[in-house]
């Protein structure tokens, strides 16, 4: 099985982007939450309309851990949740399938990114990269591991460098240099 990787160029982030507005505004925005807030997907799936706009902070308990989590909205983030939400009911999903009233679902939102980043040309994409990208930049960023440790709930700093690809880059840097 393929490890799920960061997206790592900006580049790739852009194009993914294009490819997701052109499909639909909601597969867009649930990238741009995504990479922006570290958020696991079952998470960002769950939350609706109400949750988010005219908020300064998103307030959930996490699926996986159960743990309360108060996460802060910047502004652009705030501008993008302002534009999606503008006609959508307070107590609607964020992510509502096209099809009735309910939310999209895990498989519905791997099958998404994973058809965008076919038309840009990566891979080793799943649910988990929008988490590991915000953590990979964020860390690019900030150089701050206990920060993002903290953010993601995990237990050591090692974790979080593992989770976010960073290791897997110290090493391939590593080993691009050595030679016998």
């Amino acid at each position: 099985m393929n490890t799920v990787q960061p997206i790592r160029d900006v580049a790739m982030i852009e194009a993914m982007k294009n490819v997701l507005m052109a499909q639909h505004y909601r597969n867009y925005f649930l990238f741009v939450l995504g990479i922006n807030t570290g958020l696991r997907i079952s998470d960002l799936l769950t939350l609706k309309v109400g949750d988010v706009r005219e908020r300064s902070h998103i307030i959930i308990n996490e699926q996986k851990t159960g743990k309360l989590k108060r996460f802060k909205i910047n502004k652009e983030l705030q501008h993008h949740i302002s534009d999606f939400t503008i006609s959508k009911d307070a107590a609607e999903y964020l992510f509502k399938s096209r099809r009735g009233s309910d939310r999209i679902h895990r498989v519905q939102a791997w099958k998404i990114l994973n058809a965008a980043a076919g038309e840009v040309g990566l891979n080793e994409i799943g649910t988990h990269t929008l988490r590991k990208t915000f953590g990979y930049h964020f860390y690019q960023k900030y150089k701050d591991v206990a920060v993002l440790q903290q953010i993601f709930n995990h237990s050591s700093p090692a974790v979080t460098m593992r989770y976010i690809g960073i290791n897997q880059d110290i090493m391939d840097e590593a080993v691009d240099g050595f030679t016998l």
